[in-house]
Order: structure tokens, then C-alpha cells, then sequence
């Protein structure tokens, strides 16, 4: 019998959204080498994910994908995106004793991630890259191509869990709350996640540390990245004047709509931005509005950032959860989920009414749906 950690049939929790049903938090045990491609990106989580696997009667296969040059075909020394990260993958493959692939995703990742994070800042909205990559690149592609390496199974190093519910398989909350990373995979398609596997979702990032040192993995001690994986020494602005020379200056207005100076273009501002706004206005004031039509960005006070309601679209639930009406509503990765009440207003729209004020929701970020600690949907903050 093959060790179960977080496959353990005995591990359950209970759900408000099901009072009195025990759920299994995750639903089969590896039968007989079930074969597993581990999306491997060079860092210490990935790494002890493969592992667990091995741990627990799995058979990886290993592959890390291809993702980015810099605009002047150099490529970055950090993130999940540079030629060492791939090589670290390498190493811990060959250390660990199982075959390992790169896969070049450049034109895939450039389409849907890149291009995407470019055009919504151009129009005036925060994107949110990760949520992009996860739900077309590794949950899409490389799901894809796991099954057509004969794996049944994708596993990738992410904090987060998945629970199997009487409507199904659910993402849900990794154990470790300052890494859980469940915000990030919300849009991932029920019939997707029956399919995947967070083998470090149960651990601390602590505990995943320690595993790599036991075990004398090379990354053992490889610091994480804060950065997005993509932009250069995290400077957006320069990154972005290169895919989108044509951005222009505009000005800075006030609620009534009189001028305050001039701004360097809206792509390099979002809401509840104070810092680097090029003005000095003799009190602190903050970005509250991206006005594109107008190229105007709107400053403000403190005050003005705090909303009780907002507009979501794109909005769609998990399992049995359609149409839900209540559920705790997290409107940044970083930020506490707070009750709210959910009303339809149209074909995937809905308006979202807290039950306490939320500050600076930024357009173009994720608005993600709990019932507890279970991700039951979500919707894009308009």
C-alpha cells in the first residue's frame, strides 16, 4: 500500500455549503505507477512536489515550459521564465531519477498572457497575468499534453487543495495561509480539476523547505520570485513603452473633473495608487478612476477608495453552487475574504454587495467566490 499524505482517504472536513456531509479532501489513491506530468519550474515547490510523488507510488514525468525572452531577446535571471530556472528543473529531475522535458509555450504564452496584461493596462484595467497562465497554459496546454505523454494526471507545486464534494471535484484553500494560492486558480474548469493534483497543497511553505534540505535537493534553498515572471527588474513601465510605443501623456483630474497636472499615460497607474504619481498637490491624494475614453486618470482622497457594492462579469460557479447568493467574496490575492451578497443582473453579471466597505477594487481583477475555504466561483471586477 502506498504511502497516502495527501491523498489520504481518512483526511475530511466539513463544509457549511454541505452541514453534515464529510468530504474526502482528496479522492483516489495511485494504482500501479499511475504515470503524472509535474509542471516543474525550477523552484524548491515543484521540486518536493515530484517528490511526494515518487513518495507515493506515482510515476513523474517532469517537463518545464518555455515562456519568455525580453523584448531584446536576452532572458531574465529570475521568475519562472529564465534558462537557469529550467536547469534547476533539470537537475532535480536527475537527482530525483525521472525523465524530464522542456516544452516551448513562447508564441502560446506571449498570446495569452503577455498580449493580454498588455492591452488591459492600455485600457485602463489591472490584470492579473498568473490567473491567465494557469487557466490556459497549465491547465489547459500542458493538461493536453500530459494526456498525450499517456499521463492521467497534471500535478503542479501550487498552494492549494482539492476536495471532492457531492457536485464534484473543488479547489479548495492550501493548509498554509500566507501561500495559499487558490485565488489565483479560480477560473479552472470543474472538469479540469479532477484531472490535477497539488501534492504540497497540505504543507507549510516551512515544511516543503525542509523536505528539499532532507532530501539535498538543489533547491532547497532557491528564494522565491515576488515578481511577475515575465517583466524585467519588475520595472512595468519600461516593459510596456517597448510592446506599446504608442502610449501617451493625459491628465491628472479631480472628481469634479478640474486638471491637476499630467500624468505619463494610464498604463502605469491603478486604482489606490499613491506613490510615483509625479504631483505634488500638497495633501495625499490617490488614484480612484482610469478614465480611457478620456485618457485621464481621476486622483482623490483616502475616502474614495472605499466602496460596499461592485459590478463583476464574466461570472460563473462551481458544482452546486449555481446562482449562489451569499459567499465570501476576496477582491485581491492579498486581501481578506468578506461576507457578501450576490444579484444577478444579466447574463454573467452580477452586482456584489458587502457586508462591510472594501478598499481600491481595481478593474480587471479577480472578484473569487468561497464558501469556507472551498472555491465555488468567481468573476472579473468591472
Amino acid at each position: 500500500m502506498p504511502k497516502t499524505r495527501y491523498f489520504a482517504m481518512d483526511l475530511r472536513f466539513q463544509s457549511p455549503a454541505y452541514p453534515g456531509i464529510d468530504h474526502k479532501m482528496v479522492y483516489s489513491t495511485p494504482m500501479s505507477k499511475e504515470k503524472v506530468l509535474v509542471a516543474m519550474s525550477g523552484g524548491v515547490d515543484s521540486s518536493v512536489a515530484v517528490a511526494l510523488l515518487l513518495e507515493d507510488g506515482f510515476d513523474p514525468i517532469g517537463v518545464t515550459m518555455r515562456l519568455w525572452n525580453n523584448p531584446d531577446g536576452t532572458q531574465k535571471n529570475q521568475g519562472c521564465c529564465s534558462l537557469d530556472d529550467a536547469n534547476d528543473a533539470k537537475r532535480v529531475a536527475d537527482q530525483l531519477g525521472i525523465p524530464h522535458y522542456s516544452l516551448n509555450m513562447k508564441e502560446e504564452f506571449k498570446a495569452n498572457v503577455v498580449d493580454y496584461f498588455v492591452k488591459e493596462y492600455l485600457s485602463g484595467r489591472t490584470p492579473n497575468p498568473c490567473i491567465a497562465c494557469n487557466r490556459v497554459l497549465k491547465f489547459g496546454l500542458l493538461l493536453k499534453k500530459a494526456f498525450q505523454l499517456g499521463a492521467t494526471k497534471l500535478a503542479t507545486g501550487h498552494y492549494a487543495r482539492i476536495s471532492e464534494t457531492p457536485d464534484g471535484p473543488l479547489i479548495r484553500r492550501g493548509i498554509d495561509t500566507t501561500k495559499d494560492q487558490s485565488y489565483f486558480l479560480f477560473d479552472v474548469p470543474q472538469k479540469t480539476i479532477a484531472s490535477v493534483l497539488f501534492p504540497v497543497g497540505g504543507l507549510t511553505k516551512t515544511e516543503v523547505r525542509e523536505k528539499a534540505e532532507k532530501l539535498g535537493l538543489k533547491t532547497a534553498e532557491k528564494p522565491e520570485s515576488q515578481e511577475i515572471c515575465f517583466v524585467p527588474d519588475d520595472d512595468y513601465e519600461s516593459f510596456i513603452r517597448s510592446l506599446a510605443p504608442e502610449v501617451s501623456e493625459g491628465d491628472f483630474l479631480d472628481a469634479s473633473g478640474e486638471r491637476l497636472g499630467k500624468h505619463k499615460g494610464i498604463p502605469f497607474y491603478t486604482v489606490g495608487q499613491r506613490r510615483r504619481l509625479g504631483v505634488s498637490l500638497g495633501e495625499r491624494m490617490y488614484v480612484t478612476q482610469i478614465r480611457p475614453e478620456s485618457n485621464s486618470v481621476v486622483l482623490g482622497s483616502e475616502q474614495e477608495l472605499w466602496a460596499d457594492s461592485m459590478t463583476v462579469e464574466n461570472v460563473f460557479f462551481n458544482g452546486g453552487f449555481e446562482n449562489a447568493e451569499r459567499a465570501l467574496v476576496q477582491v485581491r490575492y492579498r486581501s481578506a475574504p468578506i461576507n457578501a451578497r450576490i444579484r444577478a443582473t444579466g447574463e454573467k453579471r452580477a452586482e456584489i454587495k458587502f457586508e462591510k466597505p472594501v478598499r481600491a477594487a481595481a478593474p480587471g481583477q479577480a472578484a473569487v467566490f468561497y464558501s469556507d475555504d472551498l472555491v465555488i466561483g468567481g468573476g472579473w471586477i468591472k
